[in-house]
């Protein structure tokens, strides 16, 4: 029988999306927990049109789009010269093109106004601080357990053939700058990719903060897997080092930040999403990705969504399945694309001038084409 009930480990993005389109198609779930309050970690984030297009139909886009910045453009700019090198127009524009917005915030506006609207759902029914080992036990018999418990999953260590998570020899550095008193090359009305040799910064404007979120990421080693690490006096002249030969304006930007936090970014393997009978994997626990495209957040929303799409019209072992075999594909063409963007944002040397070259000789409306097959993507047609 098509599932009824549903347990989902883990209210972060993945599990609070995946109660609110269960609730939609009638289908009830419990979220458990083990935060004993969900409080503000992680970064600014990227919501772009594939995944804002489901929050509209979820009801919580409205509440978004009161907070969030829709970015003028994403622009790639170089970390040696300042000199923009490229830009895909967002804004109305991604509106026009794609049939939803894009927009930039911090995550925990995101997930706040996720839970709010799961409290609203009669449907739905949070445990918080719920200590979860394997599969969780709830009141009411589950017939669907999904685990949406990141990319450190409990819930994925009790299906055979799992992905496991791997150091992907990168870290990530995290600071903000106050708006009023950001340097003139960061730009107010756009998200900036500064990409030079075996780095790259990306700058948010968070509207709701009057901040600029900023993430450094550069080769680095295992540490912690915590979003609250503070860097060690070496770990801190390593990041320098990094961007010594980088534009001074930014060395001195880097030169004068005091609160740096940092964390090592963990991707998974490739293994199986489902063990055959009622549990799944969604999210960074099936198929945590580097940062590179820009999708995490995006991929466990259409994650949820489509699950839920699933779930009512087929027995529950036979639902999964079909949402494995059905999502893969993209997750697969997903990770290429992050790989490739790594390669183009890090590139030394003859690379780099190479890449620059092409970059400008590309028009706008070119760079958004490539774009279409992530951006434009509509979830369950």
């Amino acid at each position: 029988m098509p599932a009824k009930h549903a347990a989902i480990v883990g209210a972060g993005i993945a599990g609070l999306t995946a109660a609110l389109a269960l609730a939609r198609r009638g289908i009830s779930s419990e979220i458990f927990e083990q935060a004993p309050e969900l409080t503000e970690v992680g970064a600014g984030l990227q919501i772009s049109p594939n995944a804002s297009r489901i929050l509209a139909e979820l009801g919580v886009l409205a509440r978004l789009t009161d907070a969030w910045l829709e970015p003028d453009s994403i622009q790639l700019i170089s970390g040696t010269s300042l000199r923009l090198l490229a830009a895909v127009p967002a804004g109305s524009f991604a509106r026009a093109r794609w049939g939803a917005p894009y927009g930039v915030l911090h995550r925990s506006t995101l997930q706040q106004t996720l839970l709010d609207a799961v409290a609203n759902e009669p449907l739905c029914q949070m445990h918080l601080g719920a200590q979860i080992k394997g599969r969780p036990l709830s009141d009411r018999q589950a017939d669907l357990l999904i685990g949406a418990d990141g990319v450190w999953s409990q819930v994925r260590e009790s299906i055979e053939g799992s992905p496991s998570p791997r150091f992907s020899g990168n870290i990530a550095y995290r600071f903000t700058v106050d708006a009023a008193n950001a340097p003139a090359f960061l730009e107010r009305t756009s998200v900036s990719a500064i990409l030079g040799p075996s780095a790259h910064l990306v700058c948010y404007p968070l509207r709701e903060a009057n901040r600029f979120n900023m993430v450094a990421i550069t080769a680095g080693n295992a540490a912690s897997h915590d979003w609250t690490n503070q860097p060690t006096e070496a770990q801190r002249q390593q990041l320098l080092s990094r961007f010594s030969r980088w534009h001074p304006a930014i060395v001195e930007l880097f030169a004068k930040t005091g609160d740096v936090t940092f964390w090592p970014l963990y991707e998974t393997t490739n293994g199986r999403w489902h063990d055959g009978h009622n549990c799944v994997l969604i999210g960074d626990a099936a198929h945590a990705m580097m940062p590179f495209a820009a999708q995490g957040a995006a991929m466990a929303i259409e994650d949820a969504y489509e699950l839920a799409l699933f779930a009512p019209s087929h027995p529950v072992a036979e639902a999964l399945r079909l949402f494995e075999a059905h999502r893969t594909p993209r997750i697969a063409r997903l990770r290429q694309r992050g790989a490739f963007n790594q390669f183009a944002y890090h590139a030394r040397g003859p690379m780099r001038i190479g890449r620059d070259i092409v970059l400008a000789l590309r028009p706008p409306q070119s760079l958004a084409a490539d774009l279409d097959w992530i951006y434009g993507y509509r979830a369950g047609t």
